[in-house]
């Protein structure tokens, strides 16, 4: 079955040696179409408000202080910039493999195998850092605080995964709703604080305004190289952005719904990530803050508002819960993608009667398992170190998402494909500018030290596992692809 129904005549070309004849990915048979305009908006807006916002904000802001905005603003672009360039391979083709797809058209098996197995390590780490995301919230709670913060984790992603498990309606509702708290919570937060600035309502005895920053060392307290030193951080908190792309493949109208839901995301990064950063400067010193808890649990303690502190403690709690349920979603249509052309296990292509790969969701809460371990070893450093080790693959999932739209650029400049009406402006620019930054995050994070130095080193590890998972799926890779 063709996966170009309904796309305009002009637009069904692919990049392949002959002009006209379409490109067809196996993985994108079987799946429902269930998810509607309003999951596929909330999603984008779930993708761009994650737990780097709400839990890994306090740590950063008191590592970096005020400037922490302008590396949200900063990585926001380019994370647009990610985001609109796959929105235009989506529109060229919706495909439930997203950029595995796209990396197997414009740049073969090899290119797909490792845009993949990049994105697996980005959210198997990540589910890692989501289900100690939130057993941290929940020790917020009193009765939650005997709990070792293992068993918590294992209770988070049990919940998650039998939600995942059933459907990709159930999967659209849990994140339509997840979406609907984190942005009333951030909204409350900014209208609360907004007041606290104009009114200037003493906050724990600090008054709101300038002078929190002024009188502190100014935005940049201790320098430039601390705020450049965080973006490795600040870009995992906008590691969901692509997964609007993954879900197209099951949404009814993707060419009308897909570019409404990208174009928002510029002006939601600027009023939710910078806007939000900026009222925590204001509303108190950068040293009141801490990666302990989350910042807007922090002002609201301070505030002394009667349970407010809990309700936001449970919004974040919420952030946590959704970047686990999205990640389950997506790497399950990924694996699928590359199980049916060879380059993951077979049993991870397995569908149930709900339509849902199941076999890729399980691998991937399989590795939320050996997080609870972790968490079990070391719970006060386990955050942090599958941070480091989720930056890389989200790195590597933007380089391959930003190298298959150059070579979607180079191919309609060839006439082998024509781009659709939805674009990535200033291409080839973009692309080139964008990979350069990605670069320059893991410099960052060499020159950094500490567990993003040792992450780094693991990139020669990471890159020979790469090969050597190639010569061993590569024979069955080939065979299916003889048999296409």
């Amino acid at each position: 079955m063709s996966d170009r129904t309904a796309m305009p005549a002009a637009e069904t070309t692919a990049a392949t040696p002959t002009q006209g004849t379409p490109h067809i990915d196996a993985g994108d048979a079987g799946y429902s179409k269930d998810l509607k305009s309003r999951h596929i908006n909330m999603i984008a807006i779930g993708g761009a408000i994650g737990t780097g916002l709400f839990l890994g904000a306090g740590g950063r802001m008191a590592g970096a202080g005020p400037s922490l905005a302008i590396a949200y603003a900063v990585c926001g672009v380019f994370a647009f910039f990610v985001v609109r360039a796959l929105g235009e391979l989506v529109l060229y083709r919706p495909s439930s493999g997203a950029f595995v797809s796209y990396a197997r058209e414009f740049m073969g098996e090899k290119g797909a195998y490792s845009a993949g197995w990049l994105y697996f390590l980005n959210w198997s780490t990540t589910a890692v850092a989501d289900i100690t995301a939130a057993a941290t919230y929940a020790h917020f709670w009193a009765m939650f605080s005997d709990i070792p913060q293992w068993v918590l984790a294992l209770i988070a992603l049990s919940v998650v995964l039998t939600a995942n498990l059933i459907s990709v309606k159930y999967f659209g509702e849990m994140e339509f709703w997840f979406a609907i708290i984190k942005v009333a919570a951030l909204v409350a937060f900014m209208l609360v604080g907004i007041y606290l600035v104009v009114t200037q309502h003493s906050v724990d005895g600090n008054t709101p305004g300038l002078a929190n920053i002024t009188d502190h060392g100014g935005i940049f307290p201790m320098g430039m190289l601390p705020m450049l030193l965080v973006i490795q951080g600040v870009v995992f908190a906008y590691a969901s952005v692509e997964l609007c792309g993954v879900a197209a493949g099951e949404t009814e109208n993707p060419q009308k719904i897909l570019p409404k839901a990208i174009n928002s995301i510029m002006w939601r990064v600027g009023i939710f990530y910078v806007g939000s950063v900026v009222l925590l400067a204001l509303l108190l010193p950068y040293t009141q803050y801490s990666g302990d808890e989350s910042p807007f649990v922090t002002v609201f303690e301070k505030l002394g508002v009667p349970g407010a502190a809990g309700v936001m403690n449970l919004v974040v709690l919420t952030a946590a819960l959704s970047s686990l349920n999205s990640g389950l979603y997506s790497t399950g249509r990924i694996l699928r993608s590359m199980s049916l052309s060879g380059s993951a296990p077979k049993f991870v292509g397995v569908m149930n009667k709900g339509k849902v790969p199941y076999g890729g969701i399980l691998l991937t809460a399989g590795f939320g398992v050996l997080g609870v371990g972790l968490n079990y070893i070391v719970p006060g450093k386990a955050f942090e170190i599958v941070l480091n080790f989720a930056s890389i693959g989200i790195l590597g999932t933007w380089a391959m998402i930003m190298i298959c739209s150059l070579l979607f650029w180079r191919s309609a400049q060839e006439g082998k494909v024509t781009r659709p009406a939805y674009r990535l402006p200033w291409a080839p620019y973009t692309q080139i500018v964008t990979l350069f930054f990605l670069a320059s995050v893991v410099f960052l994070m060499w020159y950094g030290g500490g567990v993003g130095r040792t992450t780094t080193y693991c990139l020669p590890i990471i890159a020979a596992m790469l090969v050597g998972g190639w010569y061993l799926v590569r024979k069955r890779v080939t065979e299916l692809a003889a048999k296409q």
